[in-house]
């Protein structure tokens, strides 16, 4: 019977921390791109009391929405075929790149804002760069073995091109539409790797 109640207890705990990441997430995602503990805890249901029970503080709160922000990517992200010619596979991983931007774009925009005062939105950027960064050298393995010593210099290249501050110029600061985004990103990867590929055989 305490077991029962101790797993009852445990089973409602999760699902408070669940709604407040959620309700964090939704408010980010609705454009309020700095929500208080207040207006959290209010869209979660639950009192300012109980958000700092579950969050210590907003960096926890970062963590946990870090890592909902991970699975729903889990969620989105379809694996590009390894074997498939070099313009279809750069064509494949800017148009999922693009998708997973364009939909996460209110997030990535609200941590870029946060990130200098905050160590826990620097770690989650980083764990986004290192995904990006084993798809790359996964997806352009033969690409990156013929560009020999350069290849890390490449992998870097290709990283940058495709992640949120390239995007976000694309879009805002070029003011283009998504699929002229897409366009240029494709352009931008395609280039590096041709370049890469002409450089080993010139």
């Amino acid at each position: 019977m305490t077991e029962a109640r101790v797993d009852g207890r445990t089973a409602r705990a999760e699902r408070t921390r669940r709604a407040i990441v959620e309700a964090h997430l939704a408010l980010i995602s609705e454009g309020d791109l700095r929500p208080t503990g207040e207006r959290i805890a209010e869209r979660a249901g639950v009192s300012l009391r109980t958000l700092w029970i579950n969050f210590k503080d907003m960096e926890t709160l970062f963590e946990a929405s870090g890592i909902q922000v991970l699975e729903r990517q889990d969620a989105e992200f379809i694996p590009v075929p390894a074997d498939l010619p070099l313009r279809q596979r750069v064509d494949a991983y800017c148009r999922q790149r693009a998708h997973l931007m364009q939909m996460f774009a209110p997030i990535f925009k609200a941590a870029a804002m946060r990130e200098p005062t905050s160590p826990q939105l620097r770690r989650n950027r980083a764990k986004h760069i290192g995904r990006v960064r084993r798809e790359v050298e996964d997806l352009f393995a033969p690409e990156l073995e013929l560009a020999g010593p350069g290849a890390s210099e490449l992998v870097d290249a290709l990283v940058a091109s495709s992640m949120w501050p390239a995007w976000s110029m694309f879009r805002d600061g070029l003011g283009l539409d998504v699929e002229g985004a897409r366009r240029a990103m494709t352009r931008t990867v395609s280039a590096l790797l041709v370049t890469a590929i002409a450089a080993s055989v010139g």
